[in-house]
């Protein structure tokens, strides 16, 4: 005997059991710092080629700002990966070239 509607209990019974973890607030609020930076990214270039091209620099640069300052705890550490690397090359570089 099949049931119909089984699909929105287990979506009611997985939001449910996200709530009672705590992970919601934390999802939502992560999914939102990003997302409205990303947002004024796109209206700021909406606005450049439409003809606005103060108003669509400017929230194109905060939008750029906030989402830098956002995604910081990532962008630092990849830069220092990406140092190391140039590092690293450039001292195998220099020991490669005998003249």
């Amino acid at each position: 005997m099949q049931r119909k509607g089984n699909g929105l209990a287990i979506v009611l019974i997985a939001i449910g059991a996200v709530m009672l973890l705590g992970i919601l607030p934390q999802l939502i609020h992560g999914i939102f710092g990003i997302l409205f930076p990303v947002l004024l990214v796109v209206l700021g270039y909406y606005g450049i080629k439409s003809g606005h091209k103060i108003i669509g620099w400017v929230v194109m640069f905060i939008g750029i700002m906030s989402l830098l300052s956002k995604l910081s705890w990532i962008i630092g550490p990849l830069l220092g990966v990406a140092l190391v690397v140039w590092g690293i090359s450039v001292l195998r570089g220099k020991r490669s070239r005998t003249y």
